[in-house]
């Protein structure tokens, strides 16, 4: 039995075109999935990036935060990135039992102080050390029996690699590969060539593989992402950025400003009280500037909200100006 026919394999089960949220550093913690799966809910969700070495190092008790999730989120899959596969495999081990749905490991992030430790898009740079990382993750994941393993990544790191890079990643029968289109020297400062896309799934088809194939890049809403998904063949398509401010994105529902602002107060709140011991209140505050966006008095409210400290002022300046918009 192969891990793509693994009764426990989930991805198998959706129906395509499969649309999931994408992990989001800062962004998809705890507090924000609760507000996606209430108001708008993909057909997965993922947690943030983190690391599998401070999952394995004695001081986890705050990352183990970043892995708590509710029913209501499933399926969940953990993001986990290292260049060490004795600690990617300790971590997938951890996440299954911890009772996630599946596990990917980020290939793909540009950030310099990760790539330092050989991991994210720095694996690009390291096939051999990225296809040990991928067994590594399904040894403890549970190998045929266990959770399924994907992998996120983009078409290459100063170049397109795509015809060699994929390949790589293919001959390790991963569930799900999800390409940013675009090469990390790129990062998203041109726009995503979903038509590169088409060679991805060719080459997955050529080498007979099961593994389904997600594009991400540039999806604006789930109209989008289905044109993107029909015109690249592929299986599915990861929104990103389109969430912010949008927690109805995947229920295709287009809220009012009152709606938009008072969920706006529930996260806050759900911030406050499942993080704010822990995270700094300002990463709120780029929510914020989603949120309070395109109708009349916005800016005001937003420079506003930008001096809060807590939800309690965040609902009282809230609740102000939408008594006097009346």
């Amino acid at each position: 039995m192969t891990e793509n026919s693994s009764p426990l394999n989930f991805w198998k089960k959706l129906k395509k075109p499969i649309l999931v949220l994408a992990p989001m550093a800062d962004v998809t913690d705890v507090a924000f999935r609760r507000i996606i799966a209430k108001y708008g809910k993909p057909d997965v969700t993922w947690t943030e990036f983190v690391s599998a070495d401070g999952l394995m190092s004695p001081g986890r008790e705050v990352l183990l935060n970043d892995l708590k999730f509710t029913e209501s989120e499933r399926p969940i899959v953990a993001q986990l990135f290292s260049g060490h596969p004795d600690k990617m495999r300790g971590a997938a081990e951890l996440c299954r039992n911890l009772g996630f749905d599946g596990i990917d490991i980020n290939m793909g992030c540009p950030d310099k102080s990760i790539e330092k430790q050989c991991a994210g898009a720095g694996l690009i740079k390291d096939p051999k050390l990225a296809k040990e990382i991928i067994r590594a993750a399904k040894e403890g994941a549970g190998a045929e029996s266990g959770i399924p393993v994907s992998v996120k990544t983009r078409i290459g790191y100063n170049k397109d690699e795509i015809d060699t890079w994929i390949p790589a990643l293919l001959e390790e029968d991963i569930a799900v590969l999800t390409v940013h289109v675009r090469t990390r020297k790129e990062m998203s400062n041109v726009p995503a060539r979903w038509e590169d896309l088409k060679r991805v799934v060719a080459i997955r088809d050529q080498m007979k593989k099961e593994t389904l194939i997600l594009g991400n890049g540039d999806v604006k809403d789930l109209g989008d992402a289905r044109n993107k998904v029909r015109g690249s063949g592929a299986d599915g398509a990861m929104i990103g950025r389109g969430i912010f401010g949008n927690p109805w994105l995947f229920a295709e529902k287009i809220p009012t400003i009152e709606e938009k602002l008072k969920v706006m107060i529930e996260h806050t709140k759900l911030f406050e009280e499942l993080l704010g011991d822990i995270k700094s209140f300002a990463i709120m505050k780029k929510h914020y500037k989603a949120y309070v966006n395109g109708f009349e008095g916005a800016k005001e409210l937003r420079m506003e909200l930008m001096e809060a400290e807590n939800s309690a002022k965040i609902e009282k300046i809230v609740n102000k100006f939408l008594t006097l918009t009346k």
